[in-house]
């Protein structure tokens, strides 16, 4: 990994990155939108190389699925859901309906509403993240989601994975389609023949995914938009450099592109923790694409003190934060730039990726600096109410006519005088 003092960092090293144009992500949405059913198969032959003759999954594969998986996975399946459902519904209890008299007589309120229909994306491809389906579904069905619709790649023997049809069966989702890609958010966006078209479209996916959902956000919402994953991890001298190389190629072996980055105040550290990843990467099973990702991406930024630690992960604002210094409450509160923040030696990363019950879908690429991680709130909609009497009409009407005159904005004006002649 490459190692770099913290002032010869290049800004580069802290802006957003856009991601460059796929052109062919267009064409393909406005053909699904044109051909629907007919384009979606074509297409997943086309690359997905799976010949398959009904889009749906039938609930006879849902259960075919289920009883192929073994018993342990089914296991901890249901229990990382169990943690996820309990995290969800106590974020659920922090938003509610309320109404409220502002002042005499104007009575505003907001209603909490679940948001209709959605469509979960789960990637297939080398490895079936059937976290990404609890992640995506399970606060969704605790925010009150009325329809959840689910799309994952087939292989090539037409069917998906069944550790995702199993999960998708623990969740209680029987709508699921055998399609992936740009086809897949196309279908979800705008309907086919076989797909309903859906309100929002949740779940990470590749470039071409997640062009796709940028291109269909307007016509249906998205979740965020997720670029290559990263972790950021800061460390001092009390630090174990073997869990640091484990949680940096752990991160490394999703994606060449993936960033894996050490800030540290100890030289020792950063000697040892290269030792570390050499020898771990020899016994990992995903060492090529992890050796890929350290050498072209991997970083451990020496600085002074910790206080040039917060102010640099402030600014990069990683998907990933984690904790690895003897004293980490002194710096918590000043931290404020991340998707999620793990503390501690104990508190692994990966635990957040399956099993604690927080969220794995989380903002990339900077976007940390506006936003959180996928939960309840993302489906939900909050909308206001309002309700005005005699009283609070002749305290607020005014001021709203004036408003409307200083904008220049005459019809405004008069809606408000015309009411104050007919109370």
């Amino acid at each position: 990994m490459r190692t770099l003092r913290a002032d010869e960092l290049d800004e580069d090293f802290f802006v957003y990155h856009e991601a460059a144009e796929l052109s062919s992500v267009k064409g393909i949405i406005d053909d699904v939108r044109q051909r629907g059913d007919q384009a979606v198969l074509e297409y997943t032959r086309r690359f997905d190389g799976a010949d398959i003759s009904r889009i749906p999954v039938e609930r006879a594969e849902l259960q075919t699925a289920y009883d192929r998986v073994e018993a342990n996975t089914i296991d901890a399946l249901k229990r990382a859901a169990e943690n996820i459902q309990r995290f969800c519904e106590i974020q659920k209890k922090q938003f509610k309906d309320f109404t409220v008299e502002l002042q005499p007589g104007v009575f505003t309120g907001q209603r909490v509403i679940p948001i209709h229909r959605v469509g979960v994306y789960v990637p297939g491809g080398r490895y079936p993240l059937v976290s990404t389906l609890l992640m995506c579904a399970v606060p969704a069905k605790v925010a009150g989601v009325e329809e959840l619709a689910v799309c994952s790649p087939p292989g090539l023997d037409g069917s998906i994975h069944p550790v995702i049809l199993a999960a998708a069966g623990i969740v209680g989702i029987e709508e699921i389609y055998k399609i992936g890609g740009v086809q897949a958010i196309a279908a979800l966006a705008y309907g086919t023949e076989s797909v309903k078209a859906a309100d929002k479209i949740v779940g990470p996916g590749n470039k071409y995914v997640t062009q796709a959902k940028k291109e269909v956000f307007g016509k249906v919402g998205i979740d965020l938009i997720a670029g290559p994953t990263e972790v950021l991890i800061i460390a001092d001298e009390s630090a174990n450099a073997e869990i640091l190389a484990a949680d940096l190629l752990a991160q490394a072996e999703h994606d060449e592109d993936a960033k894996s980055i050490l800030v540290t105040t100890s030289r020792y550290l950063v000697r040892e923790v290269n030792n570390q990843v050499r020898r771990q990467l020899e016994h990992l099973n995903t060492a090529e694409t992890a050796r890929t990702s350290v050498e072209r991406n991997g970083l451990i930024i020496l600085v002074e003190n910790l206080d040039e630690a917060v102010t640099l992960a402030n600014r990069k604002a990683p998907e990933h934060l984690q904790l690895q210094i003897d004293d980490p409450a002194r710096i918590i509160p000043r931290l404020t730039n991340y998707g999620s923040l793990f503390v501690g030696k104990l508190a692994a990363e990966v635990l957040g990726d399956y099993s604690s019950g927080i969220n794995h879908t989380l903002p990339t690429n900077t976007t940390a600096r506006y936003r959180g991680g996928l939960g309840v709130l993302d489906f939900l909609k909050f909308q206001t109410i309002l309700n005005v009497t005699a009283e609070g009409f002749d305290s607020i009407g005014p001021v709203a006519q004036t408003l409307a005159n200083a904008e220049g904005l005459d019809g405004h004006g008069k809606s408000i005088e015309i009411r104050m002649t007919n109370k």
